[in-house]
Protein backbone atom coordinates (compact mmCIF):
# COMPACT_ATOMS: atom_id res chain seq x y z
CA UNK A 1 0.00 0.00 0.00
CA UNK A 2 1.40 3.39 -0.97
CA UNK A 3 0.93 6.72 0.82
CA UNK A 4 -1.62 7.78 -1.82
CA UNK A 5 -3.57 4.51 -1.56
CA UNK A 6 -3.53 4.81 2.22
CA UNK A 7 -4.92 8.36 2.18
CA UNK A 8 -7.67 7.34 -0.25
CA UNK A 9 -8.59 4.28 1.85
CA UNK A 10 -8.77 6.32 5.07
CA UNK A 11 -10.95 8.93 3.38
CA UNK A 12 -13.28 6.27 1.93
CA UNK A 13 -13.51 4.37 5.21
CA UNK A 14 -13.58 7.19 7.80
CA UNK A 15 -14.14 10.42 5.80
CA UNK A 16 -10.93 11.85 7.26
CA UNK A 17 -8.53 14.08 5.35
CA UNK A 18 -4.81 14.18 6.19
CA UNK A 19 -3.60 17.15 8.24
CA UNK A 20 -0.10 18.62 8.17
CA UNK A 21 0.41 19.94 11.73
CA UNK A 22 4.18 20.41 11.59
CA UNK A 23 5.10 23.87 10.22
CA UNK A 24 8.41 22.91 8.62
CA UNK A 25 7.29 19.49 7.41
CA UNK A 26 4.81 19.28 4.54
CA UNK A 27 5.33 15.53 4.09
CA UNK A 28 4.26 14.08 7.44
CA UNK A 29 0.54 13.99 8.02
CA UNK A 30 -1.80 12.91 10.77
CA UNK A 31 -5.26 11.43 10.65
CA UNK A 32 -7.52 12.21 13.58
CA UNK A 33 -11.06 11.78 14.81
CA UNK A 34 -13.33 14.75 14.16
CA UNK A 35 -15.00 14.57 17.59
CA UNK A 36 -12.09 14.14 20.02
CA UNK A 37 -9.22 15.23 17.72
CA UNK A 38 -7.12 12.20 18.75
CA UNK A 39 -4.70 10.82 16.20
CA UNK A 40 -5.33 7.31 14.97
CA UNK A 41 -2.54 7.36 12.38
CA UNK A 42 0.48 9.38 11.33
CA UNK A 43 2.60 9.02 8.20
CA UNK A 44 6.19 10.14 7.85
CA UNK A 45 9.01 9.83 5.35
CA UNK A 46 12.07 8.50 7.20
CA UNK A 47 15.55 7.32 6.16
CA UNK A 48 15.76 3.51 6.23
CA UNK A 49 18.95 3.79 8.32
CA UNK A 50 17.09 5.75 11.04
CA UNK A 51 14.85 2.70 11.40
CA UNK A 52 17.87 0.40 11.71
CA UNK A 53 17.51 -0.93 8.17
CA UNK A 54 20.84 -1.05 6.30
CA UNK A 55 19.56 0.49 3.09
CA UNK A 56 19.98 3.87 1.39
CA UNK A 57 17.07 6.21 0.78
CA UNK A 58 13.84 7.01 2.57
CA UNK A 59 10.63 5.10 3.16
CA UNK A 60 7.07 6.18 3.92
CA UNK A 61 6.05 4.88 7.34
CA UNK A 62 2.63 4.60 8.96
CA UNK A 63 2.31 4.63 12.76
CA UNK A 64 -0.91 3.27 14.28
CA UNK A 65 -2.04 2.57 17.82
CA UNK A 66 -2.08 -1.15 18.44
CA UNK A 67 -2.94 -3.62 21.16
CA UNK A 68 0.40 -4.73 22.67
CA UNK A 69 -0.61 -8.39 22.34
CA UNK A 70 -1.04 -7.88 18.59
CA UNK A 71 2.00 -5.64 18.12
CA UNK A 72 4.50 -8.06 19.66
CA UNK A 73 4.19 -10.87 17.11
CA UNK A 74 3.85 -8.42 14.20
CA UNK A 75 7.26 -6.88 14.89
CA UNK A 76 8.86 -10.08 13.64
CA UNK A 77 7.12 -9.90 10.26
CA UNK A 78 8.48 -8.02 7.22
CA UNK A 79 7.27 -4.42 7.08
CA UNK A 80 6.50 -4.07 10.80
CA UNK A 81 8.75 -2.36 13.33
CA UNK A 82 8.61 -0.96 16.85
CA UNK A 83 6.98 2.46 16.62
CA UNK A 84 9.24 5.23 15.42
CA UNK A 85 9.08 8.28 17.69
CA UNK A 86 6.01 6.97 19.57
CA UNK A 87 5.26 4.77 22.59
CA UNK A 88 6.66 1.41 21.49
CA UNK A 89 4.22 -0.55 23.68
CA UNK A 90 1.08 1.03 22.25
CA UNK A 91 2.07 1.98 18.68
CA UNK A 92 3.62 0.15 15.75
CA UNK A 93 5.33 1.37 12.58
CA UNK A 94 4.42 -0.10 9.22
CA UNK A 95 6.60 0.38 6.15
CA UNK A 96 4.63 1.56 3.13
CA UNK A 97 7.07 0.01 0.68
CA UNK A 98 5.01 -3.05 -0.26
CA UNK A 99 6.53 -5.32 2.40
CA UNK A 100 3.41 -5.29 4.64
CA UNK A 101 0.18 -6.80 3.30
CA UNK A 102 -2.66 -4.36 2.63
CA UNK A 103 -5.06 -6.54 4.65
CA UNK A 104 -2.86 -6.22 7.74
CA UNK A 105 -2.52 -2.46 7.27
CA UNK A 106 -6.27 -1.90 6.97
CA UNK A 107 -6.99 -4.19 9.95
CA UNK A 108 -4.48 -2.28 12.09
CA UNK A 109 -5.95 1.04 10.97
CA UNK A 110 -9.39 -0.18 12.07
CA UNK A 111 -7.95 -1.24 15.44
CA UNK A 112 -6.22 2.12 15.89
CA UNK A 113 -9.37 4.02 14.91
CA UNK A 114 -11.38 2.05 17.46
CA UNK A 115 -8.78 2.37 20.23
CA UNK A 116 -8.59 6.16 19.85
CA UNK A 117 -12.33 6.78 19.46
CA UNK A 118 -14.24 8.83 22.02
CA UNK A 119 -15.30 6.64 24.88
CA UNK A 120 -18.95 6.58 25.74
CA UNK A 121 -19.64 8.06 29.13
CA UNK A 122 -21.10 5.62 31.54
CA UNK A 123 -24.40 6.71 32.99
CA UNK A 124 -24.81 6.52 36.69
CA UNK A 125 -27.34 3.91 37.53
CA UNK A 126 -30.33 5.53 39.20
CA UNK A 127 -32.77 3.08 40.73
CA UNK A 128 -36.27 3.40 39.28
CA UNK A 129 -37.82 4.27 42.65
CA UNK A 130 -35.51 7.27 43.21
CA UNK A 131 -36.23 10.67 41.81
CA UNK A 132 -33.73 12.34 39.57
Amino acid sequence: MTQEELEAWIFDEYSVEPEHPFPRDDVSCVFRHADNRKWFAITMNIPYRTLGIPRNGNVDVLNVKCDPFVAGPLRGKPGFLPAYHMNKDKWISILLDGSAPKEDITALLAMSYSMTAMKERKRKHVPADEEI
